[in-house]
């Protein structure tokens, strides 16, 4: 019981809970089952996106080009789909090949020319985003499919409604319980999973011990950059349409989502669940927000100040570690 009361994942869930409480008293329609499950299909894009930023952030890396990818995707995708048709599997393969191209070229540099991830990530975005602009014109891309209409709209029954029929689970949420899976396994189970943490903790020791640190980052954004190729498909789903400027700043959400999920901005830490849990704590404030009828200004300040609150949390959390280590090392 002790080690569960000590976890971060632990703090964050009881937060999500006393907030959905103070939520659910303000306005009770919180809770019902479609809001919830509303709130949830709204958030899959930026918890996929989370997903593929998680082992990013605990390498001690960062991927400021995720919204330049996910526009780039689905801006690519909405044409495939517009001018020849094609089918859902072309679409997600080309999603993939999109997200890991990116996502090598990052790796490459950041791996081979030892340009920091800040630096090439924030370049990367920057020549993205104006690619995507100077393809669209900044155009919306609309007209798509019925095919692909219905797969965004589809779901399975699976949960009762309360008045003897099932609530369906879009298929949206499938594909970020999905990704959440494979995430974890990769984390846990593999080779490359115990390098990201090894590399995050200190990168000489990895380094020692025989992972090959180049093959590992570049690994590990080709992985974010996949990600945020199948979310970009999956935006597109919900909203039916291609806006290239729809993604512009999200990035930030990503990582603050990643960061209050208990990951450290400068390595070494975060699980699957913590993130699961950060997601959702932006998502039932941001939610409770627009139900609380919040100006759109005010649901800005709030989200920016959480923003300050969770990366600054975790700077201070990390110099009181090295204070500690720094204390250890003298006595010894």
């Amino acid at each position: 019981m002790k080690k569960l009361l000590r976890k971060k994942e632990f703090s964050i869930f009881l937060i999500i809970v006393f907030i959905s409480i103070v939520i659910t008293v303000a306005s009770p329609t919180f809770l019902r089952p479609d809001n919830l499950i509303d709130v949830l299909k709204g958030n899959v894009v930026l918890g996929i996106m989370a997903l593929g930023m998680l082992p990013v952030l605990i390498s001690g890396g960062i991927d400021l080009s995720v919204t330049g990818t996910i526009a780039l995707s689905a801006v690519l995708c909405g044409k495939l789909m517009v001018t020849y048709g094609s089918n859902i599997w072309m679409v997600f393969l080309l999603a993939v090949l999109i997200g890991a191209g990116i996502g090598f070229l990052d790796g490459i540099i950041i791996a081979k020319l030892r340009i920091p991830p800040i630096v090439t990530t924030l370049g990367m975005q920057s020549v993205f985003v104006g690619i995507v602009l100077l393809y669209t014109n900044g155009d919306w891309i609309t007209n798509l499919p019925p095919w692909f209409k219905r797969f965004g709209t589809f779901t399975v029954g699976v949960l009762p409604n309360g008045s003897g029929g099932t609530l369906g689970i879009p298929v949206q949420i499938v594909f970020l319980i999905a990704a959440g899976l494979i995430t974890w396994f990769v984390l846990k189970y593999t080779l490359i999973g115990r390098g990201i943490y090894a590399i995050g903790g200190s990168r000489s020791s990895a380094l020692r011990v025989g992972y090959n640190i180049d093959r590992i980052q570049v690994f590990i954004y080709m992985y974010c950059g996949v990600m945020a190729g199948i979310a970009g498909v999956l935006h597109t789903s919900i909203v039916q349409q291609v806006d290239p400027n729809t993604f512009t700043g999200m990035e930030l959400n990503v990582i603050v989502a990643v960061v209050i999920g208990g990951a450290s901005t400068v390595g070494g830490s975060g699980t699957v669940f913590g993130t699961f849990l950060g997601v959702i704590l932006m998502a039932v404030l941001e939610n409770g927000m627009v139900l609380a009828r919040i100006p759109t200004f005010w649901q800005k300040i709030v989200m920016g100040i959480i923003i300050l609150i969770a990366t600054s949390f975790d700077v201070i959390n990390h110099k009181r570690e090295q204070n500690k280590l720094v204390r250890v090392d003298i006595e010894e």
